[in-house]
């Protein structure tokens, strides 16, 4: 049976065998939790608590800013320390709620529910957004609003993203493995809100412990399948993934639904099933932490607000001082400058290496050879996009299609000129995006 892919693609070195056969295990925080008010795409949580307040696990400390925004919850019980502007992990100054954790962990009282089945459209997607779901696979896109498409008599998949194609992560698989009926009754809780569409869960076939596990949680579902595809980056990315399932091609100017889809990632179906079905708010994630320069790589269930550090010092430490940390995987994730930085619903893992590679490499003149368009799952020319983006043509980067990168950096890798392409053409693509919004 052929597997399900998309043209382009590149195949890097995955990585996993540092974490995969790691289980999840539990870690509690320190004593000081940073709470960031903007972990989503959208306008930002308002802090709704002040300096001296005692808060409880899953109590609300920050509402939410508008429609397209989502609420914080506090994942330990302590005093309000401070709230104040801090730097999250790209630089950017935004609102903070700081919290003195008292290390009793006494949580606010949850409304489970038996069953979806006994939940109103209406009650379900109320249960996901008052719980702060979110994208959980790095854009963070409010769910609730996600499950929301003008037409849902018009989605016709619904499908879950468990290609985990980003190298070195694995927090996704060991998901799939150790928690898959919360996953299925996750899904279960979307197809509720779209009556006529089909759960698909996307694997990529070097996972085929995974890909066995899921298929024995799906047997007797009607509306679920489990669907296997080539492995290959950007395999997970949502376009390529429609691409991939439905055959169905999504642009810059589309949604997902436009093209009959909703897409959402293994985290944060488990995290719906938690809100809709245990009636708990997302102050949790799993996060991987791997790289030939961690001393014990692993994965972690790790509270929202807690620092990275305090997940390194839990995993031994470096081997010897690492040269490039990412947060992230390392062909979508960004360099680290501060490890106190504290987790968010989006972060994923941290990736640590002995030598940075990138940065040893020599630039050299670019020789047409075209491997970069071979690489490129938008079909795109990133050669010259990136020729243009350099003499800041922003005229000429839009009608060559610029907007349509999804920023993948497959060009990047197969350059053999090591020519920093995914670099400049996002750079070119946000002037360009701000422009517009002027």
């Amino acid at each position: 049976m052929a597997l399900h892919t998309f043209k382009g693609g590149v195949h890097p070195f995955d990585g996993k065998e540092y974490s995969k056969d790691m289980p999840i295990r539990e870690l509690k925080p320190g004593k000081e939790l940073v709470f960031l008010m903007s972990q989503h795409i959208g306008a930002p949580a308002k802090a709704c608590v002040k300096k001296g307040d005692r808060v409880l696990v899953g109590q609300m400390i920050g509402e939410a800013g508008g429609f397209v925004s989502a609420p914080v919850h506090s994942s330990v019980s302590g005093t309000v320390k401070a709230i104040e502007k801090r730097r999250n992990a790209v630089g950017d100054m935004v609102d903070v709620v700081i919290v003195e954790n008292d290390e009793l962990f006494e949580a606010v009282s949850y409304d489970p529910a038996s069953s979806a089945d006994l939940l109103s459209r209406e009650e379900i997607l109320e249960r996901i957004k008052k719980a702060g779901v979110v994208g959980m696979g790095g854009a963070g896109f409010p769910t609730h609003v996600k499950l929301s498409p003008k037409e849902p008599d018009k989605i016709e998949y619904v499908l879950v993203n468990g290609a985990e194609c980003e190298p070195y992560l694995t927090s996704d698989y060991r998901c799939m493995l150790e928690h898959p009926d919360e996953i299925v009754l996750g899904l279960d809780c979307i197809l509720k809100l779209f009556d006529n569409a089909e759960g698909v869960i996307c694997i990529e076939d070097n996972k085929p412990e995974a890909i066995s596990v899921m298929q024995k949680a799906v047997e007797g579902q009607k509306r679920m399948r489990v669907a296997v595809m080539k492995t290959k980056y950007p395999e997970g990315a949502e376009r390529c993934l429609i691409d991939a399932i439905t055959g169905r091609k999504v642009n810059s100017k589309m949604l997902p639904a436009d093209a009959g889809c909703v897409v959402d990632n293994i985290d944060t179906v488990i995290a719906i099933h938690d809100a809709v079905i245990l009636g708990r708010p997302l102050i949790h994630r799993v996060f991987t932490i791997s790289g030939d320069a961690i001393s014990n790589p692993r994965n972690y269930e790790v509270p929202v607000g807690m620092s990275y550090q305090e997940i390194i010092d839990d995993a031994g430490g470096f081997k010897d001082k690492p040269e490039k940390l990412i947060s992230g995987g390392p062909m979508m994730g960004f360099a680290l400058y501060d490890l106190t930085i504290p987790v968010t619903k989006t972060s994923g893992a941290i990736t640590c290496f002995l030598k940075d590679v990138v940065k040893e490499q020599e630039e050299t003149p670019c020789i047409k050879c075209g491997r970069c368009v071979r690489g490129c799952p938008a079909r795109l020319l990133p050669y010259k996009l990136c020729d243009l983006s350099e003499h800041r043509d922003m005229e000429g980067f839009e009608e060559a299609y610029g907007l349509e990168c999804v920023e993948c950096g497959s060009c990047s890798y197969s350059c053999p000129a090591k020519r920093p392409l995914a670099a400049n053409i996002k750079a070119m693509r946000r002037t360009l995006m701000a422009s517009k919004r002027k």
